[in-house]
């Protein structure tokens, strides 16, 4: 425990002497979050990391998140203290794939999520998230053919909810993709008077047997607005952590107990401090793929 201590206050320690403030994940492991200048989801932790008048951005997320935080500042450190933190969907799309399925339809409009590499995004006409893709998809002309990469389950959710039809890449998220609808059903009849909550990467069938389907921050605000007690989450269990957090009389049921991200797991508070005392592994990306992926970003943040 006291060694423990030592470590919160070296990182707080370092934290004001190197002007610099921590971002977390919604995903991130519990002790990660609660050491958090600021928790929440990735677009939302960007944004901020632009608005911070602090040198250094230590992001605890993934590496596409760190990415983006700098698109976002490029005149900032952003420091992703483990550099093997990667994306699993992210990497399911790069920029040669992406060239060549432009090239095949080389009218259409690409819609890409943010949950993808610099270089990407630094291809594509407009970036979406989990919140806002089904306006992004409605503020695109009618006429126009729409590539949406690189998650088929949002795309297809989307396709859904605003009845374009879209060309979807093969890509997903493993750890929503493992929730099974009968595990949701089983806690359902435990739970009765529970409500489901899922992510919108979530294959259809867990979306079709939803009561809400939204975004980690979605489910924040829903859940702080709802007179329930019972919820049902359907995402990576770390959100669970801070909707307990700040809902203290509700009661949460992951989906999946399972559905446990290892890449978003892999910061700690050691690798915290060691980030913070040797400043690496700072997030480096070119002039021009900057320029271009702040474009596909800038597109996006204009749609209400």
């Amino acid at each position: 425990m006291n060694q423990n201590i030592e470590l919160l206050n070296n990182i707080i320690r370092l934290k004001q002497e190197k002007d610099a403030i921590i971002l977390a994940h919604n995903y991130q492991i519990g002790e990660v979050q609660d050491i958090a200048d600021l928790t929440g989801d990735s677009l939302q932790l960007s944004i901020e990391a632009s608005r911070t008048r602090k040198k250094i951005i230590i992001f605890c997320g993934v590496h596409f998140m760190a990415e983006t935080a700098k698109i976002l500042s490029p005149e900032k450190k952003v420091i992703l203290p483990d550099i093997n933190s990667g994306c699993q969907m992210a990497d399911m799309i790069n920029a040669g794939q992406l060239k060549k399925l432009k090239e095949k339809y080389p009218d259409a409009v690409v819609v890409c999520y943010v949950n993808s590499s610099a270089r990407v995004k630094a291809l594509s006409d407009i970036c979406c998230t989990s919140s806002n893709a089904v306006n992004v998809v409605k503020s695109i002309p009618e006429n126009k053919k729409i590539i949406f990469i690189p998650d088929k389950y949002l795309g297809s959710y989307v396709q859904k909810q605003t009845g374009r039809e879209l060309i979807l890449w093969d890509g997903y998220c493993p750890i929503h993709a493992m929730i099974d609808v009968k595990d949701i059903l089983r806690l359902k009849n435990k739970h009765p008077s529970a409500e489901v909550l899922v992510h919108p990467e979530c294959p259809p069938d867990i979306i079709d047997v939803a009561d809400e389907v939204t975004s980690t921050g979605g489910m924040l605000k829903y859940v702080k607005k709802s007179q329930k007690k019972d919820f049902i989450i359907g995402t990576e269990i770390g959100i669970i952590h801070r909707l307990k957090k700040e809902n203290p009389g509700k009661n949460f049921y992951p989906a999946a107990g399972n559905a446990i991200c290892p890449d978003m797991k892999l910061i700690n508070l050691e690798k915290i401090f060691l980030s913070l005392d040797d400043e690496k592994y700072e997030i480096k990306l070119q002039y021009d793929i900057i320029t271009k992926a702040k474009s596909a970003i800038d597109r996006m943040v204009s749609i209400k």
